[in-house]
């Protein structure tokens, strides 16, 4: 059974860069620690202070062996001490859900009409 951690920041909304520079990092070290980073989301419009980060795994035991190699993972630790140091993340959340079989990753099969910018229908 294959398992997305979703984790919901609220993160300091002075601080967005920093929180993609905090993000950016975790892109090299999760897959080197053996997560699928499915990727890292910031807020564009609404809300200003929530940011998600998602993370696959093949099952809970995978999440647990990646835990493990994370804990000694240098560049991993020096994240984690930054976003302590600045108080970039005022709360998080981890979720653990499944990802239901026909329902992920698929590719867009749209066939429909679609108007070009002019308004003009086209294939």
């Amino acid at each position: 059974m294959k398992i997305v951690c979703f984790i919901r920041y609220q993160i300091d909304p002075f601080q967005r860069d920093t929180f993609q520079k905090y993000a950016e990092t975790w892109g090299r070290v999760i897959p080197r620690c053996g997560g699928h980073l499915i990727g890292y989301f910031l807020p564009h419009e609404g809300t200003n202070d929530i940011a998600w980060g998602l993370i696959r795994f093949d099952s809970l035991a995978a999440y647990e062996d990646y835990r493990a190699r994370l804990k000694t993972d240098a560049e991993g630790r020096e994240n984690f001490a930054l976003a302590q140091a600045k108080r970039l993340i005022l709360r998080e959340e981890r979720n653990f859900v499944e990802i239901v079989d026909g329902t992920f990753n698929l590719p867009i099969s749209f066939h429909g009409t679609q108007a070009n910018p002019d308004g003009d229908s086209i294939r």
